[in-house]
């Protein structure tokens, strides 16, 4: 057991994540309810943990059509029923969140856990958070960073003073509880934008890239940014992570994957782009092909493949962690578990034998 420990904190680091989107079926046109989707996912992170996967993450947003709002509580029911697998949030969406209440939040599910919170801090997609929570978005980027700033003072300080300009002043504050671990690892999403790498960096923070798509190369000048600025910031090379995110599904074969994927994968885009006010079309098979093509950001293919590209990536970025969005636009959760199957016993021991330093 404690060989395998080993081997799994030197190599890459390897895991899932949901966003708990409630798509109906392409298939049957029938919409699991929140009761389940959330039952769903608590399974998933049992699997995952049971299977030897490293980490499991849990998205936020407000909205009817997602089953989850509050991440920390998910991952603290999660935490009950797993042993030794991550738990991080995927994303916090940092600019409509009180800091302080979410050290505290995540701090407890540290407690709880026994040292295996995280933080995958972001934006978001929508901007419904906004005015539920009293914020103006027209001041997203201050919030971000201030955000961001006092996070890390809290992580760092179990006392502190602190002032800022979107909430009220901190005066000898005690910040309890804390954590198990010295810090809860923050890492910062980033979906396309040198800034948010370049703020990562100057931070100290881990990098998490969202690739669903395309040409995984034209991603490498964020991680250059991402590690100059770190270095320019004094921060020390080993104390940085990148890590990938991406849609995934693995069959038997790579034309058996692209086909059993491709109604579900539609179907997610497809509701995404109506939930964002923009027209309704439908991805093309042509398209999804083209999409999942060898050299593409999509891991979609066999496990053989899938370990083809999540090790092309690794050339491009030097990554410590991929970890896998697979349950979107509908899909039974029994092909979710197949999945986390195979990622879990087919790629994850290869990535990590070639991944191990």
């Amino acid at each position: 057991m404690k060989e395998e420990s080993t081997t799994k904190q030197s190599s890459m680091e390897i895991g899932i994540y949901t966003l708990a989107d409630l798509c109906s079926d392409p298939k049957t046109g029938k919409t699991i309810s929140a009761k389940q989707r959330v039952t769903e996912i608590i399974e998933a992170g049992k699997m995952a943990d049971e299977a030897g996967l490293d980490v499991f993450g849990v998205g936020e947003h407000h909205r009817l059509d997602y089953a989850v709002s509050a991440p920390p509580v998910v991952l603290s029911a999660l935490s009950q029923v797993t042993r030794q697998i991550k738990l991080t949030s995927a994303t916090t969406v940092l600019n409509t969140v009180d800091p302080v209440r979410l050290f505290e939040d995540f701090a407890t599910l540290d407690l709880l856990s026994n040292g295996r919170a995280e933080i995958i801090a972001g934006s978001g997609a929508f901007f419904e958070s906004f005015p539920l929570f009293g914020y103006d978005v027209k001041y997203y980027d201050e919030l971000f960073e201030e955000h961001i700033e006092l996070f890390l003072k809290l992580n760092a300080d179990e006392r502190i003073n602190w002032n800022g300009h979107f909430r009220s002043s901190l005066k000898d504050a005690e910040i309890a509880p804390r954590p198990v671990q010295k810090n809860i690892p923050l890492w910062v999403g980033v979906g396309g934008t040198a800034e948010s790498a370049a703020r990562a960096g100057r931070l100290g923070t881990g990098l998490a890239l969202a690739i669903l798509g395309g040409d995984p190369l034209r991603f490498k000048p964020l991680v250059d940014i991402y590690r100059e600025a770190a270095n320019q910031a004094g921060h020390m090379p080993e104390d940085l992570k990148v890590g990938v995110t991406g849609h995934a599904f693995i069959s038997e074969t790579t034309q058996q994957a692209k086909d059993e994927f491709f109604p579900y994968h539609a179907n997610y885009w497809g509701a995404l782009n109506n939930q964002s006010g923009g027209m309704s079309t439908q991805m093309s098979r042509a398209d999804f092909d083209q999409l999942s093509a060898p050299g593409t950001a999509l891991f979609v293919g066999s496990s053989q493949q899938i370990i083809e590209k999540i090790l092309q990536q690794y050339e491009l970025f030097g990554h410590q962690r991929f970890i896998a969005q697979m349950d979107i636009g509908g899909m039974p959760f029994k092909k979710v578990a197949e999945n986390i199957e195979r990622l879990a016993t087919e790629v994850a021991p290869v990535v990590r034998k070639e991944t191990r330093k």
